[in-house]
């Protein structure tokens, strides 16, 4: 049930530009119809959008796939071994989004979630990532240690829990408890099958800032040569080092918004969320899979940088909107335009 689109070549525009054109608002999808829901365990409901010419001259081939239902039945059955290269997704958390994932009790998450990690380390390549974000509830006025206990299944499974990003929400809910302040971050957990992986850090490099300017204008003697700490802890700097640098390499601290106009999922998290570790771990040409796809956010920022996508999820409503919203047009008779975000 797949088809070829016409050849297209690739231009550079904004994220914001892409969303709109293909029915999302600036910061995630908006929809307000009713979808007819489909009722097949597993389906592909689309298709191929081929962005390269036959001579592969024009780039790398692209295609976006939706299925509908487990992923873990649909990674075993539909996925190829070693066909992804990267995995970014938000599991439901324990015990929500009950209405539409139906809730997985805290203490039996780790039983629920192990046999998809299964099929996700079958279908990585090995140099591939898998990002999960994911944040322990509170049971009992404390919090439960099932993303810990997930953490320790995962290294046992095979897994490499290569490094821990930090999502902290700038537009965190408000609220007051007995006990606790306010969440403000959630847990990006970076999970490697070698430690070789494929990682392009300078993808994601940010500018310097104007400290620079002040900071860089007049350097002392100590400045010009590593300046050991004074505490012994075997850390340095050589301020000179930043003379001439306009970027630099960004911390595992990623400060974005959350979500706030997307009314077509409850717990959809920022574009730029995935944008980041796409560039990060992915090249043009590659796939990126989210086996709980929800509103396709992973999707659409895959498939404005140039990559493959496939999305997964077992709510039919969701993956038929998602493939509403990204077909694209029939007509081949005019270029269609892939879009890389600028």
């Amino acid at each position: 049930m797949s088809r070829a689109l016409a050849a297209c070549r690739y231009r550079e525009v904004p994220i914001a530009t892409f969303m709109q054109r293909v029915g999302f608002g600036v910061a995630g999808l908006c929809y307000g119809g009713r979808v007819p829901a489909t009722k097949h365990p597993a389906i592909l409901l689309r298709t191929e959008q081929s962005q390269g010419t036959s001579d592969g001259s024009g780039g790398p081939t692209i295609a976006h796939e939706v299925w509908h239902g487990d992923c873990e039945e649909v990674m075993r059955e539909r996925l190829e071994a070693g066909s992804v290269n990267l995995i970014v997704t938000s599991p439901p958390y324990a015990d929500q989004r009950k209405s539409t994932y139906g809730g997985i009790h805290p203490d039996d998450y780790v039983e629920w979630w192990m046999p998809r990690a299964e099929q996700m380390k079958r279908v990585l390549r090995a140099d591939g990532s898998l990002v999960l974000n994911i944040k322990e509830r509170v049971v009992a006025s404390e919090r439960h240690t099932y993303v810990l206990e997930l953490i320790l299944a995962m290294r046992e499974q095979g897994w490499l829990w290569t490094e821990e990003y930090v999502w902290h929400k700038r537009n965190c809910y408000p609220g007051k408890w007995p006990n606790r302040f306010r969440d403000a971050w959630e847990r990006l957990l970076h999970f490697t099958l070698d430690r070789k992986f494929a990682m392009y850090q300078e993808e994601v490099m940010v500018p310097m800032g104007d400290w620079r300017r002040s900071r860089l204008a007049s350097l002392s003697e100590t400045d010009m040569t590593r300046d050991e700490s004074k505490v012994g802890s075997g850390f340095g700097k050589n301020v000179s080092n930043w003379l001439d640098r306009e970027m630099a390499y960004p911390t595992n601290v990623l400060h974005m918004a959350t979500e706030c106009a997307n009314r077509a999922h409850s717990a959809a998290f920022p574009a730029a969320l995935p944008e980041w570790f796409i560039k990060l771990f992915t090249q043009p040409g590659d796939t990126v899979l989210d086996p709980f796809m929800g509103s396709g956010t992973t999707l659409v920022a895959a498939l404005s940088l140039g990559r493959s996508a496939i999305g997964i999820d077992t709510d039919d409503a969701y993956c038929q909107m998602v493939e509403d919203t990204l077909t694209v047009d029939d007509d081949h008779s005019r270029p269609c335009e892939p879009l890389v975000l600028a």
